[in-house]
């Protein structure tokens, strides 16, 4: 009896442990700042039980997950614009019950073009992946977030202001940024930081599909950096506990522009 009261208890200690496991959740895992996300904690990190990778492609997930050493790496292959795919996200939250130490919302998409010429699913894909699909995210994990816990939102520097022949993709960028201050003062009194990330242009996949494969105009060109560094400062930036990361000179000087000289000037 006493045998079987033992491991009984070793079953739910080990229950226990499992149910606290510390996790990470990466949205847009596949590619891109996700990716790279991913890539970074695998170096500096070494408080995480676990990485959750999210993202459509499945074969990219299971490359990126052979490439980690330091902490074991969940692949988790949904769509996050699917609501259904979601709910078996929360289902997985409820079962685990894990403690999720950062959540970082880098998916997104994004097409260059004047308004009346993109098509409706185009408008619909970029409202669909970077407004409604991160706030579902965030909405679903930030129950399983404690203090001392980190939210980074990734966003853009189209945010500051109005974008023409990006009017679409920098008005959902502008509805992030904005959501994402109002949350960071929500959560302030619960201990969990929010850091918003507003890069300029980057090296990625992202920036050849939203420029429809055309060449990358000249002032944009100028500025593009690479993805490693705007990611490094980005996590540097979250473990301070900073409202914005803002990587770069030129795309800081573009934020305080935003803030003292008129949009219909940029416009122009």
């Amino acid at each position: 009896m006493n045998s079987l009261d033992e491991n009984e208890g070793d079953n739910n200690k080990s229950k226990v442990l499992t149910m606290n496991k510390r996790i990470a959740v990466i949205t847009g895992a596949s590619s891109g700042m996700g990716q790279e996300f991913v890539r970074q904690l695998d170096i500096c990190t070494r408080y995480m039980d676990e990485v959750w990778v999210i993202a459509r492609r499945e074969e990219r997930l299971l490359e990126l997950k052979k490439e980690m050493t330091h902490f074991d790496v969940r692949v988790i292959p949904l769509d996050i614009c699917n609501n259904t795919d979601l709910d078996k996200l929360s289902e997985l939250l409820a079962e685990e019950m894990p403690d999720v130490r950062l959540l970082v919302n880098a998916a997104g998409v994004g097409k260059a073009g004047r308004f009346v010429e993109l098509s409706h699913w185009e408008i619909g894909n970029m409202i669909n992946v970077n407004c409604k699909a991160l706030l579902e995210m965030t909405h679903r994990v930030l129950p399983y977030m404690k203090r001392n816990s980190r939210i980074i939102q990734v966003a853009s520097a189209s945010a500051f202001m109005p974008q023409k022949e990006f009017s679409v993709y920098a008005a959902s960028k502008a509805l992030v940024l904005s959501f994402s201050r109002a949350l960071r003062a929500e959560i302030r009194d619960m201990g969990i930081s929010l850091t918003v990330v507003c890069p300029g242009p980057i090296k990625t996949e992202f920036l050849e599909i939203s420029n429809g494969g055309q060449e990358q105009k000249p002032l944009k060109k100028l500025v593009t950096v690479s993805v490693e560094p705007v990611v490094a400062k980005a996590l540097r930036d979250a473990k301070a506990g900073k409202e914005l990361s803002i990587y770069g000179i030129p795309m800081q000087m573009v934020y305080v522009a935003s803030k003292i000289l008129p949009h219909g000037l940029f416009l122009k």
